[in-house]
């Protein structure tokens, strides 16, 4: 009788144990092709979207018309872009619906200082806990939420939540995160702190370098002309001609999903991997250049 009663006390305290204990969360992961399908027509910056895997260790987390991408290790996690403000809540339930715990990213990284890929960092910052690392071009606009006076696009940039810096990285400097190595590539252009990153995941054996290449188009206010800002275009240059000599670069990732075709290569349509990727993306933004100074020297 005894024995039955401690057994009964043993199987209630198992089941108790079993009640207190964490429930592992349950991962909710998009296809590249339900991603596409579900921002068919939709582009905005705060439009939101489901999560998807991309390769390895890497998942697009952002918006429709936004890219932020969270790349994990068992140490924690790197999420780069974070959208705007609106968008904030949504990238974070991405994480958490990737099966992925906010709490666990250490560090936030961008692209470029404008709203539309800055605006949600310090929401994701309070959610997070993380640090902010980024360039020292880019720190003022970052912590005040305005524009760079040389940013071509100042007149037409609306301010944004500002976020404390917590850490300067130098151009090829190394984030170093469990197994994550990732690198910061100045490529200073469509805006003055620009930044591009550069890591390497595998999948077994196979491994891919990763590129995602801050934007690079020549977007302006409408009065601004580059054509009298020769400097500034010099500068435009040079970044193209960087991104366009990177190498590895297999797998190129933009700021926005058309930049680089990024849903239809996610999807299938396109392959995924393309070690002309950098060339190919600095080459069109070049052309667009030429385009944008010639349409202004005959104006």
């Amino acid at each position: 009788m005894a024995r039955a009663m401690y057994a009964k006390l043993g199987a209630i305290l198992v089941l108790a144990l079993t009640a207190c204990a964490p429930v592992p969360a349950v991962k909710t992961i998009s296809s590249g092709a339900t991603l596409a399908s579900q921002c068919q027509g939709r582009d905005g910056w705060s439009d939101p979207a489901p999560p998807a895997h991309i390769f390895a260790n890497v998942y697009m987390v952002g918006t429709c018309g936004i890219v932020s991408l969270l790349v994990t290790s068992p140490k924690g996690h790197i999420l780069i872009d974070g959208a705007t403000a609106e968008a904030a809540p949504f990238i974070a339930d991405n994480i958490r619906n990737l099966g992925f715990q906010p709490t666990d990213v250490k560090y936030l990284v961008s692209s470029h200082e404008h709203l539309d890929h800055v605006g949600g960092l310090a929401a994701l910052k309070g959610i997070t806990g993380a640090r902010m690392l980024a360039r020292a071009e880019a720190r003022k606009s970052l912590e005040t939420g305005i524009s760079d006076p040389t940013d071509p696009q100042l007149a037409i940039l609306p301010p944004f939540a500002g976020i404390k810096v917590d850490q300067i990285v130098r151009d090829g400097e190394t984030i170093t995160l469990g197994p994550i190595k990732m690198t910061a590539i100045a490529t200073p252009g469509h805006a003055p702190g620009g930044t591009s990153w550069t890591w390497k995941s595998c999948e077994g054996a196979t491994c891919h370098q990763f590129v995602f290449a801050d934007s690079l188009g020549a977007v302006s206010a409408d009065a601004y002309r580059f054509t009298d800002h020769p400097a500034y275009v010099a500068v435009l240059r040079a970044t193209m001609k960087r991104v366009s000599e990177w190498q590895p670069c297999d797998i190129l990732i933009a700021p926005h999903p058309a930049q680089s075709r990024f849903f239809e290569r996610l999807s299938g349509k396109e392959p995924l991997a393309d070690s002309a990727g950098c060339a190919n993306y600095a080459k069109a933004a070049m052309e667009r250049l030429d385009a944008r100074l010639a349409k202004e020297a005959a104006q």
